[in-house]
């Protein structure tokens, strides 16, 4: 089923599984199965609706509403497992803190059955839904199957052999590190969207990629699919043309060297990286295993934080941007009057960045240089001292005031409060192209500051900002909420001692 749906019908479960477990311990209660209670009042229950609210924030906190679609149904029962155990722990220690007799252990434990038993029966009710829809061809993930060697067509066997792994196969190409290939990409991904099958290329040495069909014939037709040999570089507009949510990666031993470009240039792209097991070794902690219906697949650069961290992280950003936006709200106005008085042109800068994924967004600022700025250079980055800068433009900068309207950013989801500063557009395609693995800063939302900005000085050279690359990749691969606070207070320290970068 559509995300959505899945989300919705989730909630609907819980809700309701949370409801009846609520009715099914007063229930209990009442019919005297528990035990006389000393003090009734002492076990008195919140009401239902604050009690669902807080199983649901609970299990948001616990990833338990992460798209699941492929996953064991008894692996989620586990994760349920403990995190009704914690959650009815909680409530053991807030209601009978006072008094830790044998009504309140039984009176526990049956609500924890309760719990756990409705919770466990509506979340397998749903995935069975889910998965038999996903027999039928519903809510299918789109996937290509990348790789050199034979290993392209084994694994596409191996795929179809599972249907409720739910990954719809669109195309099964072969890579070569020589860009002459990329020319057949755009023919071969409109001939899959039309129905064709597109063009069959060879590989490297010259031989066929078809599996034993001869050089003419296509090597999926009975599904409508086509090979094709192109270039590494080619992947992305591949994904983006066939739509694609996961890449399964089928190179050979002897490929390392292609399976590192393949990461490269997929990496900050919104889409799964999956590997045949073999190269675990090679890919190290920047995996994890997983089983899809018994199909054995590697995750590459899974999520970097728990998702209690993540929903957390969230959370602060929307208080703390909300507390800055309301709290200071005179004093921005007054900020934003100073610059419109003290020079033409519009009180926010807006500038189109790159945000998570590579999808691009309206950044806001206070605008802190002349109006049109880069005019007569095209885009530059700003240096210490820029002539550009108005005549409280470079104060406003020092004291990190113009980076306030960025709140807004995060408001709206497109920023948190700390991460990679977003770049533009014009700047990330040139990086990428000079930097490796300069992509990887876009598997996370941007922020509003960041390691790099604590800790290195303005761009003004491609040094800078390798240098800065690198406090940007240990801060994604390290991120968690304890280093969020440390940027945190380092970013007011750099703030009020006016050194910010």
């Amino acid at each position: 089923m559509a995300r959505k749906a899945e989300l919705a019908a989730l909630l609907l479960s819980d809700a309701a599984a949370l409801l009846l477990a609520y009715l099914s311990f007063q229930a209990a209660r009442a019919s005297g199965w528990l035990g006389a209670s000393a003090d009734p009042a002492v076990l008195e229950l919140p009401s239902a609706g604050l009690l669902c609210a807080f199983w649901l924030v609970l299990f948001l906190f616990a990833g338990l509403y992460r798209e699941r679609r492929a996953a064991s149904r008894f692996d989620e029962f586990v994760t349920l497992l403990k995190v009704v155990t914690v959650g009815t722990l909680l409530l053991f220690f807030l209601l009978f803190i006072e008094r830790l007799d044998g009504a309140a252990r039984a009176e526990t434990a049956t609500y924890w059955a309760c719990v756990l038993g409705f919770a466990g029966l509506g979340r397998f009710v749903v995935r069975s839904v889910q998965k038999a829809r996903i027999l039928r061809g519903h809510g299918l993930h789109k996937a290509v199957i990348v790789g050199w060697s034979e290993q392209v067509e084994q694994l596409y066997e191996e795929v179809a052999r599972y249907p409720a792994a739910g990954l719809e196969i669109v195309g099964a190409v072969r890579l070569q590190p020589d860009p002459v290939a990329e020319l057949a990409l755009a023919g071969a991904a409109d001939a899959y969207l039309h129905g064709g099958d597109g063009p069959v290329g060879a590989s490297g040495d010259g031989a066929s990629v078809s599996a034993g069909q001869g050089d003419s014939a296509p090597a999926f037709n009975s599904n409508g699919l086509s090979t094709a040999v192109h270039s590494i570089s080619a992947l992305p507009d591949l994904i983006d043309r066939l739509g694609v949510q996961d890449v399964l990666i089928a190179l050979g031993p002897d490929d390392h060297v292609y399976l590192d470009e393949v990461l490269r240039v997929c990496d900050g792209r919104s889409v799964a990286l999956k590997l045949v097991p073999d190269f675990y070794t090679v890919i190290g902690g920047m995996a994890r295993t997983e089983h899809m219906y018994g199909l054995p697949l590697i995750e590459v650069l899974p999520e970097p934080i728990p998702a209690w961290e993540k929903s957390t992280k969230r959370i602060l950003d929307v208080g703390v941007s909300a507390a800055v936006l309301l709290a200071g709200l005179p004093l921005w106005l007054a900020v934003a009057a100073l610059v419109k008085l003290t020079s033409p042109g519009p009180a926010i800068y807006r500038q189109t960045r790159t945000g998570r994924h590579g999808r691009p967004f309206t950044m806001y600022k206070f605008r802190t240089m002349e109006d049109n700025a880069e005019r007569h250079t095209g885009p530059v980055w700003a240096q210490k001292g820029d002539p550009r800068y108005t005549s409280i433009g470079e104060r406003l900068r020092a004291l990190r005031l113009d980076e306030v309207p960025q709140f807004w950013n995060v408001l709206k989801g497109e920023m948190s409060l700390v991460g990679p500063r977003p770049e533009r557009p014009y700047f990330v395609e040139k990086l990428a192209r000079e930097i490796p693995l300069y992509s990887r800063r876009h598997r996370i939302q941007p922020g509003v500051t960041g390691l790099a900005q604590v800790k290195w000085r303005y761009d003004q050279d491609l040094d800078d900002v390798r240098q800065k690359l690198k406090y940007d990749l240990f801060y994604i691969e390290n991120m968690s909420l304890r280093m969020d606070f440390q940027i945190l207070l380092q970013t007011v320290r750099t703030t009020l001692t006016q050194q910010g970068h």
